[in-house]
């Protein structure tokens, strides 16, 4: 079931005094503000707030979230809840525009607000919205989209059907915001090429901030086919949780959607398994809450940002290399590229699959784009290797170039087997680098957004 929902963007300006000084500091606000109904005057809209929150010398905080209330002509007042992180201080940003009829252009703009520190004031200022330069990008980004009921449970339904040589994986990977550390499940199901029974198996490992990664693996046993996820012992997935145990490992988390699905892939190879293999994210969003115990004591995780992504496949490819990058905002990055072991295809250069998930659309708009070009041209290329990895490529107005970098210290090489009996080695990590350029053509090149991540990013390398 799908239904329109409601996106924009929202810049800021003001400024604040905090409590224990004697001048204001300037302050810029930079907001996406997503609703899953569409915005009506005449009723009270919620609404998620994610951003980056600037208050000079103090603070840049670019994971700001908190919630709008549009209420214009029910309660008059459009409410702003917004948290966010001071110098390691957990603030929240409270105030309302109060809308009046007589001053409608003052009223709609301006927002006086207050900054509370645990109940206790810390701080107040006023922001404005800058019409000269803020009214043209804020209704050209005005967007109503599509929003599909999150439901990641109908994808999580195994697709091997008894055919020998298939090859089936759930995975999620998530980064701890308080220790910083990432978390890789795997699990994965496979069914020899000469009819052996299928198996279950697969492994839990931890990439903490200040170490090596450490894993263990669970299975393998029998494979029994459950109707409603992954099961091979007490390792279970099901919708909304994943639990198990593996080595010195247990595991109970809880998984909350953030957005619709996501596929890397063309949407038919999902549906219809003709391609060597399909890929694509039930979660491409989600925030992970619960408990992991491991041989040093227990880690507690409490909204930690990730994803959950499917495969259906033959087995491994060639070569290939994947990343996932949060962008904040509501923004996600996905790319595979990989070369087939199918004859014919194994001669290609790495074919690409990148998704972009930007202001509630993907770019570019056909999975194939990237990986086959238009009309024979055009392919977005890649360059794999280790610790860095490239790719870039054009599509209509806009092209991009994405830099990997995989810390050495922070990789994790792991084997797998494929149906066939025959073996590969993915180097993975839950810490990489990234650097995502976005530019798009207004008579040259200009950019359009660019985004940083620092020890967030999850990528891999594999090979034979």
């Amino acid at each position: 079931m799908t239904a329109r929902g409601t996106l924009f963007r929202e810049t800021m300006l003001g400024r604040v005094r905090l409590a224990g000084e004697t001048a204001d500091r300037p302050v810029r606000l930079d907001l996406q503000v997503r609703a899953d109904s569409l915005l009506l005057p005449r009723r009270t809209t919620l609404a998620r707030l994610t951003g980056r929150v600037r208050i000079a010398g103090r603070a840049d905080d670019p994971e700001a979230e908190g919630e709008l209330e549009i209420s214009p002509l029910a309660r008059r007042r459009i409410r702003y809840r917004l948290g966010f992180v001071l110098e390691g201080r957990r603030l929240q940003l409270d105030g309302w525009k109060s809308v009046s009829f007589r001053r409608p252009l003052t009223s709609m703009t301006v927002l006086p607000y207050t900054l509370y520190e645990d109940g206790e004031r810390v701080g107040e200022g006023t922001l404005r919205f800058p019409l000269a330069t803020g009214l043209g990008p804020f209704l050209a980004r005005f967007r109503f989209p599509r929003t599909p009921e999150p439901d990641a449970g109908r994808h999580l339904a195994p697709r091997w059907d008894g055919t020998p040589g298939r090859t089936e994986v759930w995975y999620t990977t998530l980064t701890d915001p308080a220790t910083g550390s990432g978390i890789w499940l795997h699990h994965e199901v496979v069914a020899p090429h000469d009819g052996e029974p299928a198996y279950a198996h697969g492994w839990f490992a931890v990439f903490p901030k200040d170490g090596p990664p450490e894993h263990a693996r669970f299975g393998p046993t029998p494979w029994t086919g459950p109707a409603h996820g992954f099961t091979a012992g007490e390792t279970r997935v099901t919708p909304g949780r994943l639990t198990g145990s593996a080595g010195p490992f247990a595991w109970t988390l809880t998984e909350r959607l953030q957005g619709p699905p996501l596929h890397t892939f063309p949407r038919w190879s999902w549906r219809r398994p003709r391609l060597p293999a399909s890929h694509m994210l039930p979660a491409a969003r989600a925030r992970y809450s619960g408990t992991v115990r491991h041989a040093g004591g227990e880690l507690r995780i409490t909204d930690a940002p990730g994803a959950s992504a499917r495969i259906y496949g033959h087995g491994n490819a060639r070569r290939w290399a994947w990343l996932h990058a949060d962008l904040g905002g509501g923004d996600v990055l996905e790319i595979v590229a990989a070369v087939s072991m199918r004859r014919g295809l194994d001669r290609l250069p790495p074919l690409v699959f990148l998704r972009l998930y930007r202001d509630g659309r993907v770019w570019p708009r056909r999975a194939e784009r990237t990986a086959v070009g238009w009309a024979g041209a055009g392919r977005f290329r890649a360059d794999i290797g280790l610790p860095r990895w490239r790719v870039e490529g054009r599509a209509g107005l806009r092209r991009i170039r994405v830099s990997v970098t995989q810390p050495p210290g922070a990789t994790l090489a792991l084997d797998y087997t494929d149906p066939d009996g025959s073996g590969a080695v993915c180097r993975n990590s839950e810490r990489a680098d990234a650097e995502v350029r976005l530019e798009r053509w207004w008579g040259r090149w200009r950019p359009e957004a660019t985004w940083r991540l620092s020890g967030t990013a999850h990528a891999e390398v594999g090979d034979r």
